[in-house]
């Protein structure tokens, strides 16, 4: 079949949606399917049997002068408006205006593509497009998890304010979710959260675990690993990945261990409270960020490390956690959200939200060198025996044939009244 993938950005250096655009789309391709992604920018990289559509977008959170990128152009196209003043008042306005412009693109490709499956842009647009296509939505998890914790730390009001013009597309998301004919997603956890938060009918949702690239994110034999070296996966301030918590532990744990050291697979903001938390403790030393790495400079890191942690307070699934395990890296990770659905018994599990029990955790693990040995060997075995792209790829087929009989079969009544 023929396979348009939405996608309303996928960046492929930070994040989890351009990792699941890239091997979706490859083991779909792999399956013998033909696979088109529609992405807006940053764009994904992909193989080179797939094809991208580029769905350009202004691409505003790619510079700071916003203001300065009005065009006289905008006020005879209400999408660039809107996405240009949305920015510039603090909203979130991608999905909503890549929604617009991919139903727009679609519009004389009605019988090109077999089935559209949207990647959580969750516009209002796809409302009208699964009356035109048969559709899948994939929702990672919730946003408004997302919202709700980051209030929920907020300094003050005006962060509080800051957070709800931002995630002012809720709104809409909630809208268009319970409308939505099937909804997957990457765990049963996320599954269920998806239900509760966005009122959607239990029988419309379904859940497939991703899968994780084997063939790349395994050890490398010749890195040399640094004694004492932790590495996490974590955007640093994002409150949601419990960054704060791992890097609060820290001095405990120095206080048995002097040579540990933290890499962060991420960016921190230079004003940003992670960045005054590191200076606070005086970590400034210890703590190093890395982002916009490649495949292989990820896996030549997690090969470094001795340990990872993972201390997220929800994950809808966990990339970060299964890559960690694929590289035989010993785990320390929470089990919030789809996480425990990721790891399961391989990875020590810890409480979110608690920086002491990280702290016990971390010297625990330093001090059992065999403890270390078998975490490293169980995290393996457990992403060989579970993982694998090509199975949920398998999945998602079997549903798409679903979406698209049914469709069929509304289609053929609509025809003979």
């Amino acid at each position: 079949m023929r396979i348009g993938l939405l996608s309303y950005r996928s960046n492929p250096f930070s994040g989890g949606q351009g990792i699941y655009v890239r091997h979706l789309s490859s083991a779909l391709n792999k399956l013998g399917h033909e696979v088109e992604v529609l992405s807006g920018p940053p764009y994904p990289l992909l193989d080179k049997n797939i094809k991208l559509v580029r769905i350009p977008s202004l691409d505003l959170f790619s510079t700071n002068e916003r203001l300065k990128a009005f065009n006289i152009s905008f006020l005879t196209s209400l999408t660039d408006f809107i996405e240009w003043a949305g920015v510039l008042s603090g909203a979130f306005p991608e999905p909503y205006t890549f929604g617009r412009r991919v139903s727009q693109y679609l519009q004389d490709k009605k019988s090109y593509y077999d089935i559209i499956h949207d990647n959580q842009s969750l516009s209002y647009s796809l409302v009208k497009l699964q009356k035109e296509f048969p559709l899948v939505t994939t929702i990672h998890h919730p946003i408004t998890r997302d919202h709700r914790i980051e209030v929920e730390n907020s300094k003050n009001w005006i962060a509080k304010l800051s957070s709800n013009r931002w995630h002012s597309f809720l709104k809409m998301q909630k809208k268009v979710a319970p409308q939505l004919e099937k909804i997957i997603c990457p765990s049963n956890q996320s599954k269920s959260d998806v239900i509760r938060e966005f009122k959607v009918q239990e029988k419309r949702v379904a859940a497939i675990l991703n899968g994780i690239d084997l063939d790349t994110f395994r050890y490398k034999q010749g890195i040399k690993k640094v004694p004492f070296r932790i590495i996490t996966s974590a955007s640093a301030d994002i409150p949601l990945k419990g960054l704060r918590f791992l890097i609060e532990a820290l001095p405990k744990v120095l206080l048995d261990f002097p040579e540990t050291c933290l890499s962060v697979i991420g960016k921190a903001k230079e004003k940003g409270e992670i960045t005054k938390l590191i200076a606070k403790l005086d970590l400034k030393g210890k703590i190093s960020f890395h982002s916009e790495l490649s495949e292989t400079e990820i896996v030549n890191l997690y090969s470094s490390a001795q340990i990872a942690v993972i201390p997220s307070l929800y994950e809808g699934f966990g990339f970060g956690a299964g890559e960690a395990l694929a590289c035989s890296l010993p785990l320390i990770s929470t089990h919030s959200g789809g996480l425990k659905e990721v790891v399961g018994e391989a990875a020590i599990q810890i409480k979110s939200g608690d920086a002491k029990e990280i702290s016990m955790a971390i010297i625990d693990l330093f001090s059992n060198p065999e403890k270390q040995a078998y975490y490293s060997r169980l995290g393996r075995e457990r992403m060989e025996s579970e993982f694998d792209w090509l199975k949920a790829a398998e999945e998602y087929v079997k549903i798409y044939e679903e979406v698209i009989d049914r469709f069929s079969t509304r289609s053929n009544v609509y025809n003979k009244i």
